[in-house]
């Protein structure tokens, strides 16, 4: 068994000049093919003690060991947010966008603005690109209300070093899977319920027999959608 997550990574950027709090990050939902992607955050400081126990990345925890940890992480975190950007939203701006703003949408709901941003993964979807000079038709281009994020480290599978990001994901995955079961009551033939708009052989196989419904991510290649873009 791997070694249980701890604040040691966040403890050293907080030791950093100049960082006062730190904004813990992970989403859920990429990969599925209807729904929302979804992302978490988790505000800490220096004086945040250690997560609760048994707190690990979301995936390594049953439905309901997640559950149970919830209400333990809301406590112990001085501040967590959890935001979404919908499967049109996906389909207009493309995944990596999208995360990006699913994530600003969180850390506008935090009530301090972090000086760093820890994020689970290999790639930076959180720092916004800098606006180019011209835009399609060479005319100039606003660049509107975009600024200078806090800076951003990434971290290869913080979710399972670092309890911040691993809290972050549990916090996101619940969240995200209780508006699946919500939708599951409107959309009952797809099992979102049970497989969380991922692509699991009844989803798939109730894609080839109906098609999309509106929550699907439609410029996904979906069963039953012919000449769609990939995601």
């Amino acid at each position: 068994m791997s070694a249980a997550p701890s604040l040691r990574v966040e403890r050293e950027l907080l030791r950093r000049p100049g960082i006062q709090w730190l904004a813990s990050v992970d989403e859920v939902g990429r990969g599925a093919l209807g729904g929302p992607v979804s992302v978490g955050v988790v505000l800490v400081n220096l004086q945040t003690p250690s997560a609760p126990e048994g707190v690990r990345d979301s995936k390594l925890l049953s439905p309901a060991a997640r559950a149970r940890m919830v209400p333990r992480l809301r406590g112990w975190a001085p501040a967590w947010a959890v935001a979404h950007a919908s499967a049109d939203e996906i389909d207009a701006v493309g995944i990596l966008r999208a995360l990006r703003l699913a994530g600003e949408r969180a850390f506008a709901q935090l009530p301090h603005r972090p000086d760093h941003v820890l994020l689970d993964g290999s790639y930076d979807w959180i720092t916004r690109p800098e606006p180019a000079l011209f835009d399609e038709d060479g005319a100039l281009s606003d660049p509107g209300d975009w600024a200078e994020p806090p800076p951003v480290t990434v971290r290869v599978k913080a979710d399972l070093s670092c309890s911040s990001v691993a809290a972050a994901s549990v916090l996101a995955k619940t969240t995200r899977d209780a508006l699946m079961v919500d939708l599951a009551v409107v959309y009952p033939e797809y099992g979102w319920a049970e497989n969380k708009g991922y692509a699991s052989p009844d989803h798939l196989a109730a894609l080839e027999r109906l098609g999309p419904c509106s929550q699907h991510r439609r410029s996904w290649r979906l069963p039953g959608v012919v000449d769609t873009a990939s995601g």
